[in-house]
């Protein structure tokens, strides 16, 4: 039995008026009739929901309205269709609000719109993973595939893939958002199996507006049950949304047994015994019992002794939820619930409603994010007109024309091959390219491409084909790319271009030519000279800005800060013995140890084919020679020598935090006091670039690698190759390419573009999630269940023992963790304007650290969670702030 404990809700109390109100505005709502022309919209009479134009989503297939006879019984949104003749797999592309739980719903009614009566069978994608298969057996019946599901990205692809069992078609696509709290799952997502209104008297379904998120409830009656109902509202709770309750309606109706000492039974087979389902069982009483009445039942599973979940006593007008968050699976391909009247009740058992679902684990990755967006940029660049839809390389077999990809089980795809000879292409060879770069093929030849072959693709990594052939180039092949081709690391092909000289020869047949480049190389080491020392004049003459940094701070790194200076190339081959010993790898390039006298140091260099790091480096120079923290990693010098640029930081003993928390090789666990050290040091580290400097700095990427440790376990803030500095003090943000790491990404600045520092705050806060859980941001599972989601699903339980590390084996004060919980879930709220700024962060993780501190100095070494009490639903409030 203790392997089935029930996750079981008992509800009191109205749905808040705000949450109502949200809901029946259609908050969120995505409703898209597929078919309908161009920027058309309308309002369906039964439902109220406002329905748009699909051509905005989508730019291949035919629009088609289904036959009249059809339309009479049927709502409006599947009145048309849009069919796929043509291609293999076609997507419609969806912008959404990442992290949130949508219902996503397909319908597809063909209603003979063919007017050939041909009924298909084809299969239903959600990006790179299979959804399920549409299988048409009449022209007159309406199909709908509903999938629970939390999205990775700010889009999702809903696609359909021609099987060669008819031409795909679909009639609408519904997004509907669900409370985060709802529907939870160990893993993946939930795909309907059924979701039943038992004892309806009126026999006819109920969405939108009776259910204020929309779901189908289908009635469900049997001649072995007979109807109850009440005319009154049936109400969940008040103070506890953790479940979206059924509608009112669905609810005051309830099927029992004819013969009262009959069980009720449930039954449904399983196509694939692997799968898992979840089930949620809704009760609430609609008969007002006498004195000397009750009703109390069980449900079992494995016959009617099993007395799994119970015994359940449902309140008179109340909803009353049975659900089991463990996956319901046991290798079996047929499953009987039985609904049992319990030995001492007078009445027998109810049902009001019940949802069955079963786990979808998608499992293949999507395509790397940046090579979507280059391949993307790439195809608006030159219109291409292939019929590139969803994502560019899965599911596997179905990558896009033109390209291939590298798939490993650990990794997202990525693009390898880019084919576009004869696509009509004109214009400059594109410089989003240059972000392909696991490429190893390009084909642009017989184009029309016009203007110089730029360096930026001597600088692609892995590129080993380069087909230039027969387009417009002019000007000089750069020397790079000839060399490589010159050794047979490259084949390199750039014949048919009348104006293009791809050999050594013409450097010296036609030296003017040179002038431009030489001169652009120059002018880049002149610009970046001028940086340098327009910053080393600035810090000691005080400009205005740098004048407002805070000078206690400056006070206390003067020692430091007297060592910044500039280093050769030779130097720092003696500093680090010939880049002897790697100490790590980024974007940037690669970080090395070394000494300078008897002192160790970091010298971080760049890689000299990192185009993003050669601005990150402007950045780090600029930023770091003004601002100065204990908790922010300190610039000893740097060395700008031809293209040998590199920084030398202090050498921190204990690595990075990631590294700290991981159990892989690491033979000390942090303890929950070292714990709360680090975090607070990382947050003044924050708070002093919020608000210590005039003006504000946004770090922009703050994550587990970038918080370095060291000797002391002293935490320091590292990386600043990402940050911005606000343009004027009266600025509340500042608009920007997106940038920074997937898991600690501020969803709102991704969807806006508008960087502010509650963006730092959002990264924080899974920071902190990740020093209390040891979790990964978000999870390599075909779920991608990101921490904050697993906190919360535990948090709907109860349960706070299971989300702290388990190596600390209940070792800390379970106020304290509260706490940390409480403070980082405030900080990964999806609206910045909830989220708590860092000068609060710093205050109440002092609190927590002097409640671990006293627990500590009282020598209580070790504390029991089973000795919290405190109320969830209060918790739970003050966590929603």
């Amino acid at each position: 039995m203790a392997g089935y404990q029930p996750f079981i809700f008992a509800f009191l109390g109205v749905l808040s008026l705000t949450l109502l109100v949200h809901a029946q505005h259609q908050s969120g709502f995505i409703s898209i009739d597929c078919g309908l022309p161009a920027e058309s919209t309308y309002k369906e009479k039964t439902t109220c929901i406002d329905y748009i134009s699909d051509a905005n989503f989508i730019d291949t297939g035919i629009s088609r309205s289904i036959a009249s006879e059809f339309k009479g019984t049927l709502q409006q949104q599947v009145w048309n269709v849009r069919s796929f003749p043509q291609g293999v797999r076609n997507c419609y592309t969806i912008n959404i609000t990442i992290g949130t739980k949508y219902l996503i719903r397909g319908t597809f009614v063909h209603g003979n719109y063919d007017g050939e009566g041909n009924l298909p069978k084809f299969d239903l994608y959600l990006g790179a993973n299979k959804w399920d298969t549409v299988k048409v057996e009449s022209a007159s019946n309406s199909i709908n595939k509903e999938l629970i599901h939390v999205p990775s990205r700010n889009y999702i692809h809903v696609c359909l893939l021609n099987t060669g069992l008819g031409t795909p078609f679909i009639s609408a696509i519904e997004f509907r958002p669900l409370h985060n709290y709802s529907y939870m799952t160990i893993s993946g997502s939930l795909a309907l199996v059924f979701r039943a209104d038992a004892g309806s008297t009126s026999n006819q379904s109920y969405r939108y507006p009776d259910d204020a998120y929309d779901r189908i409830w289908t009635p469900n009656n049997r001649t072995e049950w007979k109807d109850l109902s009440t005319d009154q509202p049936i109400n969940p709770n008040s103070q506890d949304h953790q479940y979206e309750f059924p509608a009112s309606v669905v609810m005051s109706t309830a099927a029992t047994p004819t013969n009262e000492s009959a069980p009720m039974e449930l039954y449904w087979e399983a196509d694939d015994p692997k799968t898992k389902f979840h089930f949620y069982m809704h009760f609430s009483e609609v008969v007002k019992l006498e004195p000397n009445q009750s009703r109390s039942f069980y449900v079992t599973l494995d016959g009617p002794q099993d007395h799994r979940y119970g015994p359940v006593v449902p309140h008179y007008l109340y909803t009353y939820t049975v659900s089991d968050f463990s996956d319901l699976s046991a290798g079996r391909s047929t499953y009987n619930f039985s609904i049992v009247k319990a030995e001492n009740s007078t009445l027998p058992p109810i049902l009001n409603a019940v949802e069955i679902y079963s786990v979808k684990d998608f499992l293949q990755s999507e395509t790397d994010l940046e090579d979507v967006d280059a391949i993307r940029k790439i195809k608006s660049t030159y219109r291409i007109k292939r019929i590139w839809q969803g994502d560019p390389c899965a599911p596997k077999g179905y990558s896009w024309e033109g390209l291939d990809c590298s798939f490993d089980d650990d990794k997202a795809p990525r693009i390898t091959t880019l084919n576009l000879s004869s696509s009509g292409l004109t214009g400059e060879i594109s410089a989003d390219i240059s972000n392909l770069l696991m490429l190893k093929s390009l084909d642009l030849s017989n184009n029309s491409l016009t203007g110089p072959v730029h360096a930026f693709l001597s600088k692609l990594p892995n590129l080993r084909v380069l087909n230039l052939e027969r387009n417009k180039l002019t000007g000089l092949v750069p020397l790079d790319l000839i060399e490589r081709g010159d050794s047979g690391s490259l084949s390199l092909s750039v014949g048919g271009n009348p104006d293009l000289c791809g050999s050594r020869s013409c450097k010296k047949k036609k030296n003017n030519t040179v002038i431009p480049i030489v001169a652009s190389a120059v002018g880049g080491l002149l610009v970046l000279t001028l940086i340098v020392v327009a910053i080393f004049w600035g810090t000691k003459r005080r400009t205005k800005h740098a004048a407002m940094v805070d000078t206690e701070s400056n006070m206390q790194n003067m020692s430091l800060e007297t060592l910044q200076r500039q280093f050769t190339y030779s130097e720092l081959l003696r500093i680090t013995n010939n880049f002897e010993r790697i100490l790590g790898k980024g974007g940037f390039g690669t970080v090395y140890h070394g000494y300078i006298d008897n002192t160790q140091v970091a010298v971080k260099m760049l890689s000299h084919s990192s185009l993003q790091g050669y601005q990150q480096f402007q950045s780090e120079v600029r930023l770091l020679m003004r601002v100065h923290h204990r908790n922010l990693t300190t610039l000893v010098g740097y060395c700008y020598e031809g293209t040998n640029m590199g920084l030398i930081f202090e050498y921190m003993a204990n690595g990075d935090l990631e590294a700290q928390l991981s159990d892989h090789g690491n033979a000390k666990t942090l303890t929950w006091e070292d714990r709360l050290r680090i975090a607070s040091n990382v947050a003044q580290g924050l708070e002093y670039l919020h608000c210590g400097c005039k003006p504000p700095i946004v770090h922009r990427d703050v994550k587990t690698t970038n918080i370095l440790l060291n000797e002391n376990m002293q935490a320091k803030l590292a990386d600043f190759g990402l940050s911005k500095i606000f343009p004027t003090d009266g600025d509340t943000h500042v608009s920007t390419v997106v940038a920074g790491t997937p898991g600690y990404l501020d969803p709102e600045y991704h969807i806006t573009n508008r960087l502010t520092e509650k963006s730092d705050v959002y990264s924080f806060g899974v920071v902190l999630l990740k020093i209390i859980t040891s979790r990964p941001a978000i999870e390599r599972s075909e779920a991608r269940t990101h921490v904050s989601e697993f906190v919360r699903s535990m948090l709907a339980k109860g349960d706070i023992k299971n989300i702290v590390d388990p190596r600390l084996h209940g070792n800390f004060n379970s106020n304290s963790v509260w706490k940390a919980v409480e403070i980082a879930i405030g900080c990964v709220s999806p609206t910045a304007a909830e989220r708590p700024t860092m000068s609060q962060v710093v205050v109440d993780l002092k609190e927590c650290m002097a409640t671990e501190l006293a627990r500590a100095n009282k020598g209580d070494s070790r504390e029991s969670m089973n000795m919290v009490n405190m109320d969830l639903s209060s918790a739970l409030k003050s966590l929603a702030r």
